[in-house]
């Protein structure tokens, strides 16, 4: 099931070199070269001198682009600037367009640069690229000159041959060739011309990784080893058919193992591309993270498990949570390390410089800078990524441009940063609604937050108009093509399962589920756990929740598998599977809602908050 990387095109960039353990038990290497870049500068020395013993390395790196191939809407295509006197700046950011703009441009004048990604490339995607099975972002990171990246998540939402197929190419196996060649036949998806790397994601009957575990950069001398992680989790945040037949490791054990390997092959220099990430204490993505010390400006996963890489790693490219943040967390050694992250959606990319010793081969550590720089959307549009975008709009256009609903006035979803979210409230009532027309005796609707990946805004995004929500616009909210699934819980299940809201696998960063019309609670979070639920103020359509009744709840499929730590909603009984999620979405929309009665944002009430 491995997976060698086609490199069908000539590079524009240092020549690559990739690294891989033969057969995974052994430490031997398999390298092969790739074309030297055409008309780059490829002189020694950069700031440090021709002859200087010390190069320095630009890193270029990024995370969670989910295929926003387009500029985001709302909020969620905005990043917050805190500014010189403390006050806080919006900012529009994101989109490739002005992404490869950004990288272009930081690219000039460092002959020693490479491009890593942190996880979440794919998956999850707005229209224009999940409808056709995000090939048009592999295309478009290709364009990018991406060097490696980790896989993430996301990356298994459609199982471990369809992340083959993203990497080595071909058609799909049921939709088959988007586009037609000049001869009028399917033209072949190419696939990733980087490698994705999944050092901790194994075949359960083999025991071998299912893609390299690593990869090692190679330039005049410079060698840079990176490996690639997803978080020991994805199997909890993912459906089971996603990763049937895989087996996802400590993070920790894994890249230890791997720098060790790396460290034995002459790598002394090696970069951890992970998809596991930290909380921020401010949502400025300037902030300073290392203040008042080192690293007390984020908490969450990463910081354990950056306390736990070995020494031999020198720098961490994290994702997964969306945040950004430039901090320098103490390795097991108590020496400082560089931890970035760079938000979403390609609204970011990190800049980090690593000083290359050439005799020790190694990172000097304490030269290591990086920061953190916004992907404005005041800048110069790549031309290449717009015919990119150009192309796959004309393919998309029937399907995406449909109006299926109107609306009176942005509707915050992702962006909301709030617990209890306006789209959320309404996914939650259309799954209800669509619920009911399965089974009269449907009683509520609950939507786990991380199925809602978009707002939806009031203002037109094409030509369809103000308030108009189109199907693309749909899509981009729900993509995953979950059904809505209809089961019995009693009502002390029902406790239990909004309890893991908080408790459990939650308890440190809580996924308070968004709750359909008339399910009412509140949530106390001056408490710790399981407790932050108020048990005795649950209530449906004003009476208190029965322990011993039986109610009939509506969920998608991920909730009803167990998903996202809600164990106790997947013991639901008696089944009954509806359409798919975005139907049911849509369905509401249009039933609920035309151009003289739009739908009014909801209040987002039904949660009380004590903080």
């Amino acid at each position: 099931m491995s997976a060698i990387p086609k490199h069908r095109r000539p590079r524009r960039r240092a020549t690559r070199v990739l690294a891989v353990a033969a057969g995974l038990a052994t430490v031997g290497a398999l390298a092969a070269s790739l074309p030297a870049s055409a008309g780059q500068d490829q002189s020694d020395g950069a700031s440090k001198g021709k002859h200087s013993r010390t190069v320095d390395v630009q890193l270029l790196s990024f995370n969670d682009f989910h295929g926003n191939l387009q500029p985001p809407a709302g909020s969620s295509g905005q990043v917050t600037e805190r500014q010189a006197d403390g006050s806080e700046k919006k900012i529009d950011a994101g989109g490739v367009e002005y992404l490869a703009t950004s990288l272009r441009t930081a690219r000039k004048g460092n002959p020693y640069s490479v491009t890593a990604a942190a996880g979440d490339l794919i998956g999850a995607s707005p229209l224009l690229s999940g409808l056709f099975h995000d090939e048009p972002t592999v295309e478009a990171m290709n364009k990018l000159d991406l060097d490696v990246t980790s896989v993430g998540n996301h990356e298994f939402d459609e199982g471990a041959k369809e992340l083959a197929r993203m990497q080595n190419g071909g058609c799909h196996p049921k939709d088959g060739c988007f586009e037609k060649d000049r001869k009028g036949k399917g033209k072949k998806f190419k696939g990733a011309d980087y490698p994705y790397l999944a050092a901790n994601v194994t075949d359960e009957k083999t025991g071998k990784p299912i893609l390299k575990p690593y990869w090692v950069w190679k330039h005049k001398g410079v060698k840079v080893g990176f490996i690639g992680v997803t978080l020991e989790g994805t199997p909890d945040i993912v459906s089971a058919d996603g990763v049937k037949g895989l087996k996802f490791h400590d993070e920790i054990e894994t890249v230890n193992k791997y720098a060790k390997i790396l460290d034995k092959q002459g790598v002394k220099s090696i970069v951890t591309l992970i998809h596991e990430g930290g909380v921020p204490k401010t949502q400025t993505y300037n902030y300073d993270c290392d203040s008042p010390g080192a690293g007390d400006g984020i908490s969450g996963p990463i910081t354990t498990i950056a306390k736990g890489i070995t020494p031999k790693v020198d720098a961490l490219v994290t994702g997964h949570t969306h945040n950004a943040y430039v901090c320098t967390i103490p390795d097991p050694a108590g020496k400082p390390r560089m931890v970035t992250s760079a938000s979403s959606f390609g609204k970011l990319y990190t800049d980090t410089t690593l000083t290359y010793d050439r005799r020790t081969k190694d990172i000097v550590r304490t030269s290591v800078k990086s920061a953190n720089h916004v992907v404005s959307r005041e800048q110069a549009k790549a031309p290449d990524m717009t015919s990119l975008i150009s192309r796959w709009d004309k393919l998309a256009a029937p399907v995406a441009n449909k109006a299926v609903g109107y609306i009176s006035g942005d509707i915050p979803g992702r962006g909301a940063g709030v617990p209890e979210s306006p789209l959320g409230d309404l996914i939650s009532d259309a799954q209800l609604a669509h619920a009911k027309s399965l089974d009269p005796e449907a009683d509520l609707a609950l939507m786990n937050p991380g199925g809602i990946r978009s707002d939806i805004v009031f203002k037109a995004s094409g030509s369809e108009g103000d308030g108009v929500v189109t199907y693309g616009e749909a899509f981009t909210v729900q993509p995953f093509s979950n059904t809505v699934n209809l089961v019995d819980l009693t009502g002390a299940q029902l406790v239990t399962g909004l309890k893991q809201q908080v408790s459990g696998s939650n308890e440190a960063s809580p996924k308070i589920l968004q709750v359909s019309e008339g399910l009412t609670y509140t949530l106390d979070m001056t408490k710790s756990g399981a407790d932050r639920v108020v048990a005795d103020s649950i209530k449906l359509n004003g009476k208190a929740i029965d322990p011993a009744a039986t109610y009939r709840v509506a969920m998608n499929s991920f909730l009803a598998g167990g998903g996202d730590g809600f164990a106790e909603l997947g013991k639901g009984t008696k089944p009954v599977v509806g359409s798919d999620d975005l139907k049911a979405f849509s369905d509401y929309l249009t039933a609920n809602s035309s151009a003289g009665k739009p739908i009014a944002p909801p209040k987002a009430d039904r949660i009380t908050i004590v903080k």
